[in-house]
């Protein structure tokens, strides 16, 4: 017979944190979470290349009800996240349910005994009564396909599997890619590398970091007044989403902040790079906000360094030492980052095979259909699932806000099936149906859908041109709407 649990949740980053937290809340001990790495941290975990940072503040970017006093500074590194998480994690004692190096294959809903068949790597099958998907939207990573990248014969390091034994020093380096990553990367390879050579698609929005230190006393002051530290996460708070609600989601009533946020970029492009063709090369000819911005104060100064090259004609092919752009030039190189994100709707939606009630298998429902799910965590036909990476699940620019109201909405949820003694849950067609409807009426007052996003090429959008990542809302609306959608949209039984 197979293991049984009350709850299984797939992945042991910060999404299945917050959740396996909220089901102690609730009264539940027996779960598992499954996660495919040695550690806990998602991609907090997995990514460790040089100079990563967080790219939204850490006062912002926490738990909202496990404030940290220690951040070493406002934007904090990538080592100070995952320490973070491992903090929280000992503190609400998360890492005993885990069970790392486990990779789940998929998972089926039996119909006859109402549980979850959750299928592993190495052939064993576990059930639970319920099932929480918390693999993230960046866990998949993409590998390009170049014709040739496969004979090339120097280093090829991608950035989710940074090598940290690899030293750049005066190596000839190409990168593919100028996305937030490469933002953070290509200053620290520039800095040592005898040559590096970026290959960029698509330009990106750069404005600079304001970043500061926080010292001791602050630290002390953040630890015995928490309500100092709240006030400082409240600001920045209203800031991020002035800048979302603002500049995003009500485009249409504010199209000033949008290009006022552009003009910014512009005019932090023109104070640090003096050369016009290569500034021109720079500036994306999208709308800001179409696709992620990022924030440096060193990304646009690499390039004004003499052992650093912008490609941006495309790549034809990379032959055994080099690779070959568009324009006919040959950049011979002995190392290749692939600076090239995740692979975001064919393979993160959903991350594993999940087959619901009557057979129906999700990932192939969202492609024949819409991509879909009642405030970003419910679909019909698939009882007792909450998918916390879904369409319409993600709250702009910080993925913390989208776990505090995912929590609420599993907290109102199986806090009425304890009162009635029920044990299975799962969304109604109709409920389904006019949140979609909702969410469509909602963006058509946005950037995605009055902007000139055509040429960005964003993540945002899913292979049929929709902007379903985003929840177009605030974080108080989407905590309120957790906190009070109608308990009847809900099948309980």
């Amino acid at each position: 017979m197979p293991t049984q649990y009350d709850a299984i949740i797939v992945g042991a980053g910060f999404g299945g944190i917050g959740a396996a937290i909220e089901l102690k809340r609730l009264g539940f001990d027996n779960f598992a979470i499954l996660d495919r790495e040695d550690d806990l941290g998602g991609t907090w975990y997995v990514n460790h290349y040089p100079g990563l940072t967080v790219d939204v503040p850490t006062t912002t970017y926490s738990y909202f009800f496990e404030p940290n006093p220690n951040w070493d500074r406002l934007f904090s590194t990538g080592a100070e996240i995952k320490q973070y998480a491992d903090n929280v994690a000992d503190k609400y004692d998360v890492r005993r349910h885990i069970r790392f190096n486990t990779t789940v294959e998929s998972a089926r809903w039996d119909e006859e005994d109402n549980v979850w068949r959750v299928t592993v790597a190495d052939g064993d099958t576990l059930a639970a009564r319920y099932l929480i998907t918390a693999t993230g939207f960046l866990s998949q990573p993409r590998t390009p396909e170049i014709p040739g990248i496969d004979t090339f014969e120097g280093k090829i390091v991608h950035t989710a599997a940074w090598d940290d034994s690899y030293d750049a020093t005066n190596r000839k380096i190409g990168i593919i890619g100028t996305g937030a990553t490469a933002v953070q990367l290509i200053p620290e390879l520039a800095r040592d590398a005898a040559d590096l050579t970026v290959y960029q698609r698509t330009a990106i929005y750069v404005v600079p970091k304001f970043d500061i230190k926080f010292s001791a006393r602050a630290k002390r002051l953040f630890a015995r007044v928490p309500l100092s530290q709240r006030i400082i996460r409240a600001v920045t708070d209203f800031v991020y989403e002035v800048l979302v609600d603002w500049g995003i989601l009500h485009y249409s009533r504010f199209p000033l902040g949008n290009r006022a946020a552009a003009y910014l970029s512009k005019v932090w492009r023109f104070a640090v790079i003096r050369d016009k063709e290569l500034r021109r090369k720079l500036t994306p000819d999208y709308a800001f906000g179409c696709k992620r911005p990022t924030f440096s104060n060193k990304f646009y100064r690499a390039f004004t360094r003499p052992n650093v090259y912008l490609q941006s004609s495309g790549i034809d092919h990379i032959e055994a030492d080099g690779i070959v752009a568009n324009d006919g030039t040959k950049s011979v190189i002995d190392t290749l980052v692939l600076a090239t994100g995740f692979d975001l709707w064919e393979a993160n939606f959903p991350a594993i095979e999940v087959i619901g009630r009557d057979g129906r298998n999700l990932g192939k429902w969202w492609r024949e259909t819409r991509f879909q799910a009642y405030q970003g965590v419910s679909v019909p036909y698939f009882p007792n699932f909450l998918s916390l990476a879904s369409p319409y699940a993600f709250l702009g620019l910080n993925f913390f806000n989208s776990m505090e109201y995912q929590m609420r909405h599993m907290d109102r949820l199986f806090g009425e099936l304890k009162q009635r003694g029920a044990t299975t849950f799962e969304i109604t067609e109709e409920a389904n149906s006019r949140y979609l409807d909702e969410m469509t009426e909602l963006l058509g007052t946005s950037l995605f859908t009055l902007g000139n996003c055509a040429t960005a090429r964003s993540y945002y959008f899913n292979p049929s041109g929709e902007a379903t990542l985003l929840r177009p809302m605030t974080t108080h609306e989407a905590l309120r709407e957790a906190s009070t959608y109608p308990l009847s949209d809900y099948h309980i039984s």
